[in-house]
């Protein structure tokens, strides 16, 4: 146990295990056997715990001291688990980056964060030997699987020292955990400085306002999330899913997973659920056991919380928790409040809400700048109804990046209790003190006549029953905007004509001319598919649209 004062995300696991040291901690898929089953390999706590253990020992044995950047890059597994655990019992930082965030942003990275070493597959051990110039701090490898030409230890080497030469590092609640990166959706992406505090209260807030128990079994759909459950003694089912590609989800095998293992949470990003959802509507299948769905990552669609209504338990609750990789959790709502009191304001332009503050965060809404703040004195407050900038403070609120640290000066502001985080989100709070969000910041259209919102406009033109989805986006010099909308129909409704173009056209433009806060709107193109983040495969990159919009402009001018 950890002395008094000392705090380690880790020892939440070893907290766990004392507990329930059967109870099983994590559930793998691992292929089917002769007659078509699926097959599934387990730890339980103990044995997760005992694991960890020996591998942070055979880590400490390398010279892996506290505050050792280690790149983790290994699939959702197991072999994840215990590796993140063992990380943070030894003290070192576990480096998290989605693979699936392009070679070029990868690269770039893996580069800033400077890593003193690599836990990961052989393939990208041999892509770190041959650029290993890129990396010239990086001297503490572990091969999970063969290790191939390279120096280091394998992962088996490492499990086989004696769990008792482990001795926890002494870490407090300002110690370095991890570095996590954005998304990338507004910008490159940066890396997040993630505290033992952080992980700590956003395990006891998450709990809490759930109201999760020991004992319960979890699917999700998000790697690092298997992380927290370990902490509440859950469960984890891992499913059989590409977690870059949530939107190519087979239906099928989450829900043979919920059932097969009698799961009663889940999460996922809202293009996960989009395709259960669907299918479980089409088929008219249910998911009795789940008592609990949670989505987050973008604004959850109405018609996706309908359909999981539909498909779990009588009793269940959908919700959608509301926050950033730098600040999660910051707010929630329950799929029943959105259908029964906030979907219709939100389908005619008042923006999507996102519910009520976590306990212990507190939040504001002020005037929008895109310059950095000195001080939260410098900032105007706004009143109930006022759309501005939403800026937040609170125990998981992230304190900086480590990488792309120019950034700090114009995400965080200072105040005498601390700093307040800059969300980059746009919105307002209604009398009941709930947050309706508007956009992003960075994706408002600013015209001649005014600012135009991303979600309240492109809200009303999402009713077309044609219309999949639209991206509103700005072209031009960055205060004479011109708004464009840009429209990716349903695969089954894409005109196929120009005359059905013109007939699409002039029905979006009625729809603009019915909104006092859409009528500048008058440009509309068709895509086919929008370009979305590689996490929850729902953000949209409208960065990306606006050019695209541009240049096509350009070529029928």
């Amino acid at each position: 146990m950890l002395k008094t004062g000392l705090v380690n995300i880790g020892a939440r696991l070893t907290e766990t295990a004392l507990r329930m040291p059967d109870a099983i901690a994590v559930v793998m898929p691992t292929g089917r056997n002769s007659e078509g089953s699926q097959r599934y390999s387990t730890r339980t706590f103990s044995e997760l715990d005992d694991e960890s253990n020996r591998i942070a020992a055979g880590l400490q044995a390398m010279g892996v001291r506290p505050g050792t950047r280690l790149i983790l890059l290994v699939p959702p597994s197991i072999n994840f688990v215990s590796l993140t655990f063992s990380i943070f019992k030894a003290g070192a930082v576990a480096v998290l980056i989605d693979p699936g965030m392009g070679r070029r942003h990868l690269l770039r990275c893996l580069q800033e964060v400077e890593p003193e070493g690599f836990v990961t597959i052989p393939i990208v051990h041999a892509l770190r030997a041959f650029l290993h110039r890129c990396f010239p701090s990086a001297r503490y490898h572990v091969t999970v699987g063969n290790r191939w030409y390279w120096r280091g230890r394998t992962l088996d080497e490492l499990r086989s020292y004696d769990a008792t030469q482990f001795t926890p590092a002494e870490t407090y609640l300002d110690s370095p955990a991890a570095v996590i990166f954005t998304t990338g959706s507004t910008g490159p992406p940066k890396g997040v400085d993630y505290r033992h505090g952080n992980f700590h209260h956003q395990v006891e807030k998450l709990r809490d306002f759930y109201a999760i128990q020991p004992g319960e079994i979890d699917l999700p759909g998000f790697p690092l999330f298997a992380l927290f459950n370990c902490a509440m003694g859950v469960t984890t089912v891992i499913p059989d899913m590409n977690p870059t590609r949530p939107a190519s989800v087979n239906p099928q095998k989450i829900i043979q997973t919920v059932c097969d293992w009698k799961v009663t949470q889940a999460f996922g990003s809202p293009a996960m659920w989009n395709v259960v959802g669907q299918y479980c509507e089409d088929h008219q299948l249910r998911m009795p056991s789940l008592q609990r769905v949670l989505s987050a990552g973008a604004p959850v669609p109405p018609r996706i919380l309908h359909s999981l209504k539909q498909a779990i338990a009588s009793d269940g609750e959908v919700h959608t928790p509301f926050g950033a990789t730098e600040a999660l959790p910051v707010a929630s709502i329950s799929a029943s409040e959105v259908l029964n009191d906030t979907e219709s304001a939100s389908r005619k332009g008042a923006g999507t809400c996102v519910g009520r503050r976590f306990p212990d965060i507190n939040w504001k809404i002020i005037s929008i700048t895109d310059e950095p703040l000195e001080s939260v004195a410098a900032a105007r407050e706004l009143s109930d109804g006022e759309i501005g900038e939403l800026i937040v403070q609170g125990p998981v609120v992230t304190c900086r990046y480590v990488t792309r640290v120019e950034n700090n000066r114009f995400s965080k502001i200072p105040d005498r209790n601390g700093f307040w985080h800059r969300m980059g989100d746009v919105g307002y709070l209604d009398p009941q003190d709930r947050f309706w969000y508007c956009g992003r910041k960075a994706h408002r259209v600013i015209t001649e006549q005014g600012t135009l919102y991303t979600v309240p406009c492109e809200a009303v033109f999402n009713e077309h029953p044609s219309v999949f989805r639209t991206a509103l986006v700005g072209i031009g010099t960055s205060i004479r905007q011109t708004p464009v909308l840009v429209v990716e129909p349903h695969r089954d409704k894409r005109p196929r004509s120009a005359r059905d173009r013109t007939i699409l056209r002039n029905e979006l433009g009625e729809i603009s001319r019915a909104h006092s806060h859409t009528q500048r709107i008058k440009i509309f193109m068709f895509h086919r598919s929008f370009p979305v983040d590689i996490r929850h495969n729902a953000k949209i990159f409208r960065e990306k649209l606006a050019i695209w919009a541009e240049r096509k402009l350009a070529r029928k001018s």
